[in-house]
């Protein structure tokens, strides 16, 4: 599976998480904020810019979680999410 294939997979995801009707619990949407920061802004600069530090807290907690990952990697896992909890 080559790298085009991945990315319109991913893209694809993305536009199906963004169109979701339903509130999912916070656990969930934290994981979704993650794998997708990590597939793309794999910089290892990123800080979360909420204005409410606990949520700050949460989200950077999130980002360690996944930080093991590739690009590649997270793309996947947040396909799998999709599939998991969206369909």
């Amino acid at each position: 599976m080559g790298n085009k294939d991945l990315e319109k997979r991913f893209l694809n995801a993305v536009d199906e998480a963004n169109a979701y009707p339903k509130i999912l619990p916070i656990d969930i949407k934290l994981k979704f904020y993650a794998f997708y920061k990590q597939a793309t802004e794999n910089t290892g600069l990123y800080r979360p810019s909420d204005g409410v530090e606990i949520r700050n807290a949460f989200k950077l907690n999130a980002l360690f979680q996944v930080g093991k990952f590739t690009e590649d990697e997270a793309k996947e896992r947040y396909i799998a999410l999709v599939a998991k909890y969206l369909k």
